[in-house]
């Protein structure tokens, strides 16, 4: 009951902020205000909050409060794990996947380097997705998965959401991710799979997931056009007491 209402609560005022019934600078109800409202405890109110923050919907200022963002541009938060799907819904535009490869292969060397694997003892799978925005293909998704940990996955899931497909039939616990980001030349795949109109270059996010036991199982190329997209974090300066602990760690 506790993760429903923590669910509830991050998608009752993700939904109010997209469709702009909470403006930017707006400032969210407090801690105790939203668990006297949902009849819960803090600690699920805060769960919820820390997802709008992470998904750049709030900003969270101590001893102020939380505040809603502007969503207009599609953001990615660079500090959290969003599935293409999750943005979708997030940014309410019309979006589709399209699926151009989905099969089992042997390991290529550079995959196996990024995944850190032996190339000759597993299969990887290997999915190749344009993603539609509004009639423009402005990414391109290159995924590797291990198959001795995912292994079966067909185009019908990739063509949906392969993390809910891991995370709700598979039972894996994604954990965390390293992601490194750069501006590469766009190359022929990204040419033919891409409206790239003008561009030259692409934006690449190359991600690497691991589970929660630390198993590195996912190896990803974000390809993105460069106009349509803005990369976010949110960061917090230590201050007093927070720089001391930090430096006695």
């Amino acid at each position: 009951m506790t993760k429903n209402i923590f669910l509830q609560i991050y998608q009752e005022y993700s939904g109010r902020i997209q469709t702009g019934d909470l403006a930017p600078s707006t400032k969210m109800p407090s801690e105790n205000e939203l668990a006297r409202e949902y009849n819960t405890s803090r600690e699920t109110v805060r769960k919820a909050l820390h997802l709008l923050a992470q998904n750049g919907y709030i900003h969270k200022i101590k001893a102020k409060g939380s505040f809603v963002l502007d969503i207009g541009r599609m953001d990615f938060p660079m500090g959290g794990l969003v599935s293409f799907k999750e943005m979708s819904e997030r940014i309410g535009r019309q979006s589709r996947t399209i699926v151009h490869e989905n099969q089992l292969i042997p390991v290529p060397e550079d995959i196996a380097s990024h995944l850190e694997i032996d190339q000759h003892k597993c299969l990887v799978w290997k999915v190749i997705r344009a993603r539609e925005i509004e009639g423009e293909r402005v990414i391109l998704d290159k995924d590797y998965f291990r198959s001795d940990i995912v292994p079966v996955l067909t185009q019908e899931i990739s063509s949906g959401s392969i993390y809910e497909y891991l995370e709700g039939e598979l039972k894996l616990q994604i954990s965390y991710a390293k992601k490194v980001v750069s501006v590469e030349e766009a190359d022929e795949e990204d040419r033919g799979l891409m409206d790239l109109q003008h561009y030259t270059h692409v934006v690449v996010v190359r991600n690497y997931v691991y589970l929660e036991d630390t198993t590195l199982f996912q190896y990803t190329e974000s390809r993105h056009r460069l106009d349509k997209f803005q990369f976010v974090d949110f960061a917090r300066r230590s201050h007093g007491e927070d720089k001391k602990a930090d430096f006695l760690k």
